[in-house]
């Protein structure tokens, strides 16, 4: 039996036992959330599947100012970089994609890839670069698209990239469709992130809102934003968050701690991935 065959079965063999688990239509999103929890409970699929099936629904809610890497960490190359001086920001970064900038991050005029200054490296080629001539199209994005519909562009245009704009036509940070997976599948490790991961536990969108990720060391957190929340209880700032609200949060939950507004980003059945924390006197969108 040829793979392509195997894996029709195996759809259609799951296919049908979500079909028989449902039995009725479900009235509401909720409600069929709760049948796929039992479905899955029941070992008629794993739990795997069932994180990648409520992602696929958080997707459809969160939008792109959500996920993306704000303005302060994003990693870029000048237009008037040498080669060895773009070498070496593609070297300490580990990215394979950077937009290209003129005075400031701003005035995004491309997107050079990794992979296309390999040519450069042969007995006589450097003297040819030029990095007007290599770089590619920018895409640009709104700041509140959707991630699913941001997620259909990207397969459409083949693209990997975006650079998020802000409501005023400023550059607001930029997004990937890495980013938008991971929503849905959970963390995609390379061999580069056991180091940016530390960095990108918090992110400061420069407006007030924060992107954390719901295990943060509370000592992290504290240190980062000048809180000062106990972690004799709990290690992380989600665990806090659980303890604090009582339940297991839904996406779109929001709760208070002290001088600190959080609203749930992301989660599952099982556990808590990313929060949007603000001061409580800063209004959250």
């Amino acid at each position: 039996m040829s793979d392509d065959t195997q894996d029709g079965t195996q759809s259609r063999s799951l296919m049908d036992r979500l079909v028989h688990a449902i039995g009725g239509e479900p009235r509401d999103r909720e409600e069929l959330f709760e049948i796929l929890r039992d479905a899955q409970a029941r070992d008629i699929f794993d739990a795997d599947t069932l994180q990648m099936v409520e992602g696929v629904f958080q997707v459809v809610e969160m939008r792109v100012r959500d996920i993306m890497i704000p303005r302060g960490q994003m990693k870029v190359v000048e237009s008037d970089m040498s080669l060895e001086e773009i070498l070496h920001v593609v070297i300490e970064s580990g990215h394979s994609r950077f937009p290209v900038i003129n005075e400031d991050k701003d005035d995004v005029v491309g997107v050079l890839l990794a992979k296309d200054l390999l040519r450069f490296f042969g007995v006589g080629s450097a003297e040819s670069f030029s990095l007007e001539d290599i770089m590619r199209k920018v895409t640009f994005t709104p700041d509140t698209k959707r991630l699913n519909v941001l997620l259909q562009e990207f397969r459409v245009d083949r693209n990997h990239m975006a650079v998020v704009l802000d409501e005023y036509g400023g550059v607001d940070g930029l997004v990937t469709i890495e980013d938008v997976l991971e929503e849905i599948v959970g963390e995609i490790d390379d061999e580069h992130d056991a180091d940016a991961e530390a960095d990108a536990d918090i992110r400061d969108h420069g407006d007030g809102r924060y992107s954390v990720r719901a295990l943060t060391p509370i000592e992290d957190f504290n240190s980062a934003l000048g809180a000062s929340y106990s972690d004799e209880d709990f290690d992380t700032i989600g665990g806090l968050l659980m303890q604090h609200i009582g339940h297991m949060p839904k996406p779109g939950e929001q709760a208070s701690i002290g001088d600190w507004e959080f609203r749930i980003l992301s989660a599952d059945s099982r556990r808590l991935h990313l929060l949007q924390v603000t001061r409580s006197d800063v209004d959250a969108e």
